[in-house]
């Protein structure tokens, strides 16, 4: 472990009031407690560099309650896109990043740790893609928003998990889909599409993956009158359809929702307690959406290592030293913007993912 080694600036003097210093990890930036004059700090720096500070739902709380706008991915890069202020810090993965860039070309965009990557995101590289397209030649390629820009520049139309179906469906039934890379939310796709020439890519978000059909019937007994909140990247998504289809919970207490949807269901609903299948830092955008309902974990053990390299060090780092700046190429950005855009040409995107 290493303690930064900064150039001195009069910010830098005024953070070291929060903190002697920021230690560098292989799995993040520590050295930081995430209290109140550490919050004063940030807001402080963000407005002396003129940034607007975004934070996934999966960020850690602190992250969370410090930034100036929280949601999914892509409702993040359309607020970086028509915020005032000339650098955005997106407190997210790097794709996340990429494409608040894809969106804003003009603007600085900052990422608290560079190294926090997606395993989805990576589990299909632009080569891989390119050759399963010379495979297939007159398919149309649909890719999941959470890709990274070279990926997105291969792609003919981006989606969201909220619009993958309708997405599909816009697509002539005769030509062939290349669906990547979640195969868990292709299945959903294909399932309510009944398309069978909807090819899928055989990538997974390790942690959506790792929450399965098992764990998920066990909390549904142990809860039966929760209702059931579950993330379409999830493995156990085809098992809460099972359960429902077999009487075990009603169907209509099932459903498959992004994060966005999450939120609006969790502010709708009449239940409760509900049973949540996706990464536990949405927990806590839920129960500030919703505080009279018991939202628990499917998986409690479902946390992004990846999303949680944004630490308060991290953040603090970011914006004492204006980095980890995120870089496009300008064709490969327009290439990417392009498939974005006819995303939201066929409709209304909704949650990112």
């Amino acid at each position: 472990m290493t303690v930064l080694n900064r150039t001195r600036t009069r910010a830098d003097d005024q953070a070291d009031d929060v903190v002697p210093g920021i230690i560098d990890s292989p799995t993040g930036y520590t050295g930081v407690v995430g209290d109140e004059q550490w919050a004063a700090e940030i807001r402080r720096l963000a407005k002396q560099r003129n940034a607007t500070v975004l934070a996934h739902n999966y960020q850690l709380p602190a992250i969370q309650q410090v930034a100036d706008h929280v949601g999914d991915s892509l409702a993040l890069s359309r607020i970086a896109a028509q915020a005032p202020q000339d650098t955005i810090v997106f407190c997210g993965v790097h794709f996340m990043a990429e494409t608040a860039k894809i969106l804003s070309p003009d603007k600085t965009v900052l990422i608290p740790d560079q190294r926090a990557g997606c395993s989805l995101a990576d589990s299909i590289t632009p080569e891989e893609l390119q050759a399963w397209k010379d495979e297939h030649p007159g398919a149309v390629v649909v890719s999941y928003i959470n890709t990274t820009a070279a990926v997105k520049a291969l792609t003919d139309i981006c989606c969201t998990s909220s619009n993958a179906v309708d997405v599909v469906n816009s697509i002539d039934p005769d030509r062939e889909v290349l669906f990547c890379p979640d195969q868990f939310l292709g299945a959903h796709v294909r399932r309510v599409t009944g398309r069978t020439n909807v090819h899928v890519w055989a990538g997974e978000c390790h942690v959506h993956a790792g929450i399965n059909g098992d764990e998920l019937t066990e909390q549904v007994r142990a809860h039966p009158d929760a209702e059931l909140f579950v993330h379409p990247e999830c493995g156990c998504a085809t098992s809460a359809l099972y359960l429902a289809d077999e009487g075990a919970v009603p169907q209509d207490r099932v459903k498959i929702l992004s994060t966005g949807g999450m939120l609006a269901a969790a502010r709708a609903t009449q239940a409760r307690q509900v049973l949540v299948a996706t990464e536990v830092g949405m927990l806590y955008q839920l129960r500030h959406a919703a505080p009279g309902v018991d939202f628990r974990a499917v998986n409690e053990r479902a946390s992004c290592r990846y999303m949680k390299m944004i630490t308060p060090a991290a953040l603090l780092r970011c914006l004492v030293e204006g980095v980890d700046e995120v870089h496009v190429d300008p064709q490969t950005a327009r290439l990417a913007r392009r498939s974005v855009q006819r995303m939201v040409e066929i409709g209304h995107p909704g949650g990112g993912e």
